[in-house]
């Protein structure tokens, strides 16, 4: 019995706006597969408000609530039906032990140069007409030109696969100059040469820099400031005595953006299967995870391996986004930075965030870039944005920092 790709992933839109979207996606199974569906569900701003996953290592079915976040973009459901379709092993045979056994080729990467007049929420404004246009921002370069002018390069990707067509380079264009209006002074999208290639995208930061930026004693204490039900940490208990064959993770966690995707994401960079998995819905700010799980087909009982899982899970959980403000010379700089999936995949959404956050504050950005940095045996992407301090807002004092770095965190966290 064959089915049709229309039974392999169906989105049910709610009734009404206060119900939930319910996506199921039913097909074979491969490693990571949950983690690639909540990426893209993440990257169309999605909530996940409960869901269950079910596996027999060949088969899976998937059932996942979901709810646009009050900020998020206008979601395109036909679009994202195909986003999901597209990371599903085929159920044709030949198809799917191709997919196996040949790692499919990176996407092309383009580049788009917009030179406009500087003004307050640019950036942001150029980064949401590319998310709703489902282009990826894979590195972004941003300079401020002395007489006030904004060069911005992006290097994209096109989930569509269509940037190679006429139509949709110019509709990216068209998009981009009618918001921008009479600030864009020129607008240019092409295939990137190979100067422009993301493996280079290093980072240079300092040491000390890096020592505050990837600091976890110091995120603790933070984040123990900082969050909204007081300082309950996560917890993790390890239960093997539940199945004969399967170790069970009972999770309980502060709600948080991304918090099912981070992880996923470690499952599936520690080869963890999750074989059958239930999301509770939040309750009082906290989520609570059931998932049995396997490593090699067999449970997890070496405890040293599950002292390493939890506590990768709780680093994951507790401090999934670093934000720092450091001085650059003179000025203020502005750092995020979030761990790179083993496939080289970052976060998604992490620019928009930022970006968000800034133009609520009314800050403008004077540079902006991404690249990746390497610290102990771990790649993380960081992203740079070098504050301008003549256009407003105080940047001098310790609490104004504050006040910035617990915004910028808010957002990127959904709280």
């Amino acid at each position: 019995m064959r089915m049709s790709w229309e039974d392999v992933v169906l989105i049910e839109e709610g009734k009404s706006s206060d119900e939930p979207t319910v996506v199921t996606v039913n097909c074979p199974d491969k490693p990571g597969l949950g983690c690639d569906l909540l990426r893209i569900v993440l990257e169309f701003g999605l909530y996940v408000t409960r869901g269950d996953f079910s596996t027999d290592g060949k088969w899976c079915y998937i059932v996942l609530w979901v709810v646009p976040r009050p900020c998020s973009l206008r979601v395109d459901w036909e679009n994202l039906n195909k986003r999901l379709l597209s990371c599903c092993p085929s159920f044709l045979p030949a198809f799917y032990l191709n997919q196996l056994t040949g790692a499919s080729k990176p996407p092309p990467l383009y580049l788009l140069t917009v030179f406009s007049l500087n003004r307050k929420g640019l950036i942001h404004d150029v980064t949401k007409v590319l998310c709703e246009l489902d282009l990826s921002i894979q590195r972004v370069k941003v300079t401020t030109t002395p007489d006030g002018k904004v060069l911005d390069l992006f290097l994209i990707t096109d989930a569509m696969e269509l940037l190679h067509t006429e139509i949709r380079c110019e509709e990216t264009c068209e998009h981009l100059r009618v918001t921008l209006g009479e600030c864009c002074l020129s607008c240019e999208l092409q295939i990137a040469g190979p100067e422009y290639d993301i493996q280079d995208g290093r980072s240079c930061i300092s040491e000390e820099v890096a020592e505050e930026l990837f600091s976890s004693e110091r995120f603790a204490k933070d984040d123990r400031l900082q969050t909204i039900s007081g300082d309950e940490e996560a917890s993790i208990t390890v239960d093997n005595l539940l199945s004969p064959t399967h170790t069970l993770l009972q999770i309980k966690c502060l709600d948080q953006k991304g918090l099912i995707y981070d992880i996923f994401k470690i499952s599936k960079d520690c080869d963890i299967r999750i074989v059958h998995g239930r999301i509770s819905a939040s309750v009082k700010g906290y989520r609570s995870l059931d998932l049995f799980i396997q490593n090699e087909g067999k449970k997890i009982v070496d405890k040293d391996n599950q002292v390493a899982l939890c506590s990768r899970l709780k680093e994951e959980m507790l401090h999934p986004l670093r934000v720092i403000i450091t001085n650059r010379g003179p000025d203020k700089e502005l750092l995020v930075a979030n761990p790179v999936e083993l496939s080289g995949q970052g976060r998604p959404r992490v620019f928009y965030d930022v970006t968000l956050a800034l133009k609520t504050l009314q800050i403008c950005v004077f540079s902006a870039e991404i690249g990746r940095h390497s610290i102990s045996h771990r790649e993380w992407e960081v992203y740079r944005f070098l504050l301008d301090e003549t256009r407003g807002y105080p940047l001098t004092s310790n609490r104004a920092k504050r006040d910035i770095v617990k915004e910028v965190r808010r957002t990127l966290m959904g709280w």
